[in-house]
C-alpha cells in the first residue's frame, strides 16, 4: 500500500518558498509584511495534510467508500458512462473546497485497468460542465465483483491532477492514489445494482464514508 507522510511532498515547494519570503521580509525589518507569507505557509501545511486512515477503512467486498473528502453536490442514476465502463451507472459528484483534505483514495480493492489524463479549461468545480470541459484525470478500477470509474476534475484554482499510481497497479480499498491541487471535484461511477448511501448535501470523508453497497449474487 502506498504510504505517504503527514504532509504530502507536493506541498513542500509552496511551504518552503513562503517561509523564505517571510524570512527575507523579517530580515529587512518588514515584520508586518512577513506575516502574510508566513500565514500562507501555515495554510499550505494544512492544505497538503494527509491524515492516515488505513486502520479504520470499512471492510467488506460489497462496500464502496468515498474517493475524497468533501460535500456531495449531485447523485444521479442511469447515467451513461462511455469512457471506460460503457453502461449506465450511478454517479456521485463530490466537491472539494480549499479546506478539505485533497488526497484521493481508491473506493474499493482492485486493479487499475484504465487511466487517462485530459487537458482542458478551469471552470469552477461546482459547475455542471466541468466534467466535460475541465482538466481531468480518470482511473478505471477492475474489482472482484464490479468495475468502477473515478474522475478527478480540476477547478478554477486547481491546475494540476497528480497521480502516484500507474496502469496495471493494484489498489487496496482506501489506498492513496492521487490528488488535485487547490480545490476540485471528484466523480464516482458505479454500474449495476447498488444501494447508494449518500445524498446531495452530505459530507463525506475519503476512505471512511460508505457511499454505496453493491448487490452481490
Amino acid at each position: 500500500m502506498l504510504k505517504k507522510p503527514i504532509i504530502l511532498p507536493e506541498g513542500y515547494p509552496f511551504i518552503i518558498i513562503s517561509l523564505i519570503v517571510a524570512a527575507l521580509l523579517w530580515y529587512f525589518s518588514m515584520l508586518y509584511a512577513a506575516v502574510i507569507p508566513f500565514v500562507f505557509s501555515c495554510y499550505f501545511c494544512y492544505f497538503f495534510r494527509c491524515p492516515r486512515r488505513n486502520a479504520i477503512i470499512p471492510p467488506g467486498e460489497d462496500t464502496i467508500v468515498s474517493p475524497a473528502d468533501g460535500t456531495v453536490v449531485d447523485v444521479s442514476h442511469g447515467v451513461e458512462e462511455e469512457m471506460y465502463l460503457g453502461e449506465k451507472c450511478h454517479k456521485i459528484t463530490i466537491f472539494l473546497s480549499v479546506f478539505d483534505v485533497h488526497c484521493n483514495r481508491s473506493p474499493m480493492e482492485g486493479t487499475i485497468k484504465y487511466q487517462s489524463y485530459t487537458q482542458g479549461r478551469f471552470l469552477p468545480a461546482y459547475e455542471k460542465e466541468v466534467g466535460f470541459e475541465n482538466e481531468r484525470g480518470a482511473i478505471g478500477i477492475e474489482g472482484k465483483h464490479r468495475n468502477i470509474l473515478v474522475i478527478l476534475i480540476a477547478g478554477i484554482l486547481a491546475r494540476r491532477v497528480v497521480s502516484w499510481k500507474q496502469l496495471g497497479d493494484p489498489l487496496q480499498k482506501g489506498e492513496l492514489y492521487g490528488m488535485i491541487k487547490f480545490g476540485s471535484c471528484t466523480e464516482l461511477y458505479i454500474p449495476g445494482e447498488a444501494e447508494i448511501c449518500v445524498k446531495k448535501g452530505d459530507t463525506v470523508r475519503g476512505g471512511l464514508t460508505i457511499v454505496g453497497r453493491l448487490k452481490l449474487e
